[in-house]
């Protein structure tokens, strides 16, 4: 296949919740790259919000919108549905494709709120399917980027891969103040995992304890499941693939809103 016809992949950094409501500068990067992807067949997402012991993926006709968050936030994120359709076969296509690993076709979950808030912006319609994969918590990052790289082919079908997560989530060193400045060792972890993207080193990331205090403090071991979703979208990537990086920010002193999309065409 051309590469004028693959798909592209795409990571968000999706913060709080609320972003969707207060962060006008995030939002508007967001819209930015799903205009650069155009309209996809249907969407594979990967959130942070659904880490399991064994593979998952979401095989109903229509996902719920699920509201996995405290009460504290806003009465109007509880009200927003995402009503996108699910894709039964899309989700036997990616069992085929991780054969041998075993998938279990779910029909329990459906759009968490990693997923469903950055699809409300990007794809405000909800009409293009959607499916979600869960990450194995028992594996190591190195296991992530495999299944990301297995997942590849997908692009070649039209589908948009997406990563949902964070690379600096570190809610004990948050402080509820967008405009507060980041952490030292959040910006200079930040700044390092861009470096790999824009230098396709993926590798450098695999051993997180080696990264030092840096990487413990960005992402300490409770907050990993934020970091997982970036290695899917790392191993689908082509070698020709061209990286545009927006937003590349840390608010609330601890978390990353960097997203990035990955696009050969």
């Amino acid at each position: 296949m051309h590469s004028n016809d693959l798909t592209p992949a795409v990571f968000f950094g999706h913060g709080s919740p609320t972003t969707i409501i207060d962060d006008q500068i995030t939002m508007d990067a967001w819209s930015g790259l799903s205009r650069k992807i155009g309209r996809p067949k249907a969407i594979l997402c990967v959130s942070a919000h659904w880490c399991t012991q064994g593979i998952r993926v979401t095989a109903m006709d229509r996902p719920r919108t699920i509201h996995d968050f405290g009460r504290g936030l806003p009465a109007e994120l509880f009200e927003v549905q995402y009503p996108a359709p699910g894709d039964v076969n899309l989700a036997q296509r990616v069992s085929d494709i991780l054969a041998p690993l075993p998938v279990e076709m779910d029909h329990d979950w459906g759009l968490d709120h990693a997923a469903w808030t950055v699809l409300s912006v990007a794809y405000p319609e909800a009409d293009i399917p959607v499916i979600q994969l869960s990450m194995d918590a028992r594996k190591p990052i190195s296991w992530h980027y495999e299944i990301g790289l297995r997942l590849r082919p997908l692009r070649e079908e039209g589908i948009l891969i997406l990563g949902s997560g964070n690379v600096v989530h570190t809610l004990a060193q948050m402080e509820w103040n967008i405009h507060a400045k980041p952490h030292d060792w959040a910006e200079r972890f930040n700044n390092l995992v861009i470096d790999v993207i824009e230098s396709n080193a993926p590798e450098r990331l695999f051993d997180h304890q080696a990264l030092g205090y840096d990487a413990a403090m960005s992402i300490p071991p409770e907050d990993l499941g934020h970091y997982w979703p970036l290695f899917y979208v790392l191993g689908a990537r082509h070698d020709e693939d061209k990286v545009t990086i927006n937003p590349k920010h840390v608010q609330y002193k601890s978390l990353s809103m960097m997203s990035f999309l990955l696009d050969c065409r």
